[in-house]
């Protein structure tokens, strides 16, 4: 039987350990691809994504559902990837491992239409694209950054940002609008060939 999240926090906030096991395992992917995007190191990311769940499961009690789990959790996960960037944690620049990234994920597409068919030059030019893409993102500033990989690439409303952020809908729009372009411009003229 599948449950929702509002039925496995019910039941977190009753002490049962399996509906906890079973958010972390719906969430961990997720949350870990957020930390990653905004730390860029995976041992870093790791860590985060273990205090996140820590914290969760500490405070699960005084979760009320005004947000939705999902929204909650990377509120938690974004200011603990602040804290740790203002700490001047670990920054190496590391490769972006796009098969942990989709490993038993929801989506195990990477954002590209890929077909069965598709052609060695086109799996590669889409790989390339990809790969340009994400350098362009971790080119962009912290605030920017984490907009965009909210949006784009965990696909949450204006709304969820803004409340996972802590930030008004309008601010989460102009970054999102500022991040777009500063893409658009870096990515430019590997598009125009």
């Amino acid at each position: 039987m599948e449950f929702d999240d509002r039925q496995l926090v019910r039941r977190c906030q009753q002490g049962d350990r399996e509906a906890f096991r079973l958010l972390v395992e719906r969430y961990q992917r997720k949350v870990y691809r957020l930390a990653f995007g905004m730390v860029q190191n995976p041992d870093d990311a790791m860590d985060i994504v273990q205090e996140a769940f820590i914290k969760v499961h500490r405070y699960i009690d005084n979760f009320q559902g005004n947000s939705s789990f999902q929204t909650w959790l990377y509120r938690i996960a974004s200011n603990i990837c602040i804290d740790h960037l203002r700490r001047g944690g670990r920054r190496a620049a590391v490769e972006y491992d796009d098969e942990l990234r989709h490993e038993s994920d929801d989506d195990p597409s990477d954002g590209a239409i890929q077909t069965r068919t598709e052609s060695p030059e086109r799996t590669l030019g889409r790989k390339e694209l990809n790969g340009k893409i994400l350098e362009a993102i971790e080119g962009l500033s912290k605030k920017h950054r984490q907009v965009i990989l909210l949006r784009e690439i965990e696909g949450l409303s204006y709304e969820e940002i803004s409340e996972a952020l802590q930030i008004n809908k309008g601010t989460v729009m102009s970054r999102l609008h500022h991040a777009r372009l500063q893409l658009k411009k870096k990515l430019q003229s590997y598009l125009s060939n």
